[in-house]
């Protein structure tokens, strides 16, 4: 197991720290036989990254596509898997589209969080469908201690605005926590004079990204505790793109282009311990995807999704915890493009066992999910760890991992296949791991195959019914090969803290060998942080390598950013930022670009604990 703990924590702090998202139950991190990168909220704070997605990519070595600047359409790479083959979760909520089969990052932002959970890896013996690559948890604001009142504002180039305030505490039974959150950026032209559809509109592609967070809990009984958590975002941005309309169904790229996005969390969660080795947990979670998108004409899609879960853990028996879990889900869809609206029903079965004994750490997991679309499927995950000296661990992992069909997939009007089958991985991984209290470093070696892959098949006389599929439809015909090396190291040097991680992938499609797109074979960050007294400054680098797209080869890119901050008061610092200082041309899609050379003015307001 690694667990890469980014911003500047104590050994003590680290000392502490469980785990969520690489177990059913929390685990600490030695006892864990995953990789899972946990992003703390020193680092969500400071952050020089633009965007959650842009500070996943730097902390937990993913890889990023996007449509243009921050609050553009934006996909996520885990170990080469697609966008669609990795999961998203808010405090344990699976979030996204079930039409498009991804969660909307760019509708997400940073303020509301407390942590951030990166499970690398597979995943679907514990999460269900889509866990391949594996899976983010966003963990929001939770109260504890004395009443405890934040507030940031920012400013910055390209017309950028970000203001936010929080608050927090509990007091007897009763823990609270609230935040509220803008931001906004007139940006750049999404795409780039030329592009190949002919959709460049020279226009500015802004964004506006609202969000408000609420959680509550009560303590009813020693051991015992009922929370509700609600999370509400809207996002509205702008977009290029062309329309083809009646009489003369010409092109026309001069249209206002948006999406506009509400993103919905509500969860009611219940944990107790029900005697001295037994506990228990239960949920009940709701989650909405809402989209309507399009220039003088707008699609819509939306997204429901509820789910009734619960699950025992029982401790002290002579191998480990027994973990057993049930869950329940209904995912209801409709769409301006399909004839009707539709529905999928999921029931799981999970059974987890995790344990450890001298030097050795074992952890194995199995599920059997059953949906009303494709039947049922089996998944299940077994591993281990051993210490081969102080600080130095050696793990092993091997899996089974599932994707599920979109909605789009099956259903949508001459190209979805209601026969689809899930796509199918197979993946093993094997890391050694080595911290001290003031070093860390890691090297990870995974490989995943995975067959039945949804792609477009293009002849309709391989399609179910050539006369409702005239260019062709959704078939399971592809295959691919993920392979990759990650390497990250970490030191404190006095006033100083060096870290760096070096990531190796080889993303390739099976069936004709060629470079998945939009994968890059190396990327690589470096950061380095220097704290004295109330000043603080930093910088880091990010390396992206070459990647195909669309029949091109994108640019490598390596972009600089810096900052620096200073405490002017006890509660009071000011932070100045420059991203991509160099001003480095980036085109991360092919014919979109990124943005330029950017500077921030940062106001904060944090007492300190």
């Amino acid at each position: 197991m690694f667990v890469l703990f980014s911003g500047l924590a104590a050994a003590a702090a680290i000392a502490d720290t469980v785990v969520i998202t690489g177990s059913r139950e929390a685990l600490a991190p030695e006892r864990l036989v995953a990789d899972v990168a946990v992003i703390d909220a020193q680092t969500i704070r400071v952050t020089r990254a633009d965007s959650l997605a842009d500070l996943l990519r730097r902390e937990a070595g993913l890889q990023l596509s996007r449509n243009g600047g921050p609050g553009q359409s934006t996909g996520l790479f885990m170990r080469g898997a697609a966008s669609q083959q990795s999961l998203v979760l808010v405090d344990g909520v699976r979030v996204g589209s079930a039409t498009l089969g991804y969660a909307s990052v760019e509708a997400l932002g940073l303020a509301q969080l407390d942590r951030i959970e990166v499970l690398r890896g597979p995943g679907s013996s514990l999460y269900g469908a889509d866990a391949v690559g594996g899976v983010v948890n966003l963990i929001t604001r939770r109260g504890q201690g004395a009443l405890h009142l934040d507030a940031r504002l920012a400013v910055g180039g390209l017309g950028a605005k970000e203001a936010s305030a929080g608050l927090r505490g509990s007091s007897g039974v009763w823990d609270y926590a609230a935040s509220l959150s803008r931001e906004q950026a007139q940006g750049v032209s999404a795409l780039r004079p030329g592009d190949a559809f002919g959709n460049y509109n020279p226009d500015r592609d802004g964004f506006k990204l609202d969000a408000a967070q609420v959680g509550v809990g009560f303590k009813p009984a020693t051991g015992h505790r009922v929370g509700l958590t609600l999370l509400h975002t809207r996002l509205n941005s702008q977009y290029d793109a062309s329309e083809f309309l009646p009489p003369n169904y010409a092109q026309d790229a001069s249209p206002d282009f948006r999406t506009r996005l509400r993103t919905e969390v509500a969860a009611l969660d219940w944990r107790g311990e029900l005697t001295a080795n037994v506990s228990g947990s239960a949920r009940a979670s709701n989650s909405l995807d809402d989209a309507r998108s399009g220039g003088s004409e707008t699609d819509r899609f939306r997204t429901q999704r509820r789910l009734l879960g619960a699950q025992l853990a029982w401790r002290a028996t002579p191998v480990g915890q027994w973990v057993v879990a049930l869950e329940h889900q209904q995912d209801d869809a409709s769409s301006s493009s399909y004839i009707s609206a539709v529905q999928r029903r999921n029931d799981a079965l999970s059974l987890e066992l995790t344990g450890s004994a001298a030097a050795w750490s074992w952890q194995a997991d199995a599920r059997r999910d059953d949906s009303s679309d494709f039947g049922a499927v089996n998944s299940a995950r077994l591993g281990g760890s051993v210490v081969l000296a102080p600080g130095l661990r050696l793990r092993a992992l091997a899996a089974n991992t599932f994707r599920a069909p979109s909605f789009n997939d099956l259903y949508y009007p001459g190209y979805g296949v209601a026969t689809l089958q899930p796509e199918r991985g197979r993946s093993v991984e094997a890391g050694l791991v080595w911290r001290t209290a003031l070093s860390h470093a890691n090297a990870t070696w995974h490989r995943n195959a995975v067959r039945d892959l949804v792609a477009f098949e293009s002849n309709p006389a391989n399609c179910p019914n050539p006369a409702l599929y005239s260019f062709g439809c959704a078939a399971n015909i592809n295959r691919a090969l993920l392979e990759g090396l990650s390497l990250g190291a970490g030191q404190r040097l006095g006033a100083w803290s060096l870290r760096t991680q070096i990531d190796w992938l080889k993303a390739r499609d099976q069936n004709s060998g060629a470079k998945l797109a939009r994968r890059a074979s190396q990327q690589a960050t470096l950061a380095a942080d220097w704290t004295a007294g109330d000043w603080s400054a930093g910088a880091s680098l990010l390396h992206l390598g070459q990647r195909p797209d669309g029949g091109k080869t994108l640019a490598a890119e390596t972009t600089l950013d810096i900052s620096a901050t200073w405490r002017f008061a006890p509660a009071v610092s000011l932070q100045a930022k420059l991203n991509n200082a160099s001003n480095r041309s980036q085109e991360p899609v092919r014919d979109y670009q990124g943005q330029g050379r950017q500077a921030w003015l940062v106001l904060r307001y944090e007492p300190q604990p």
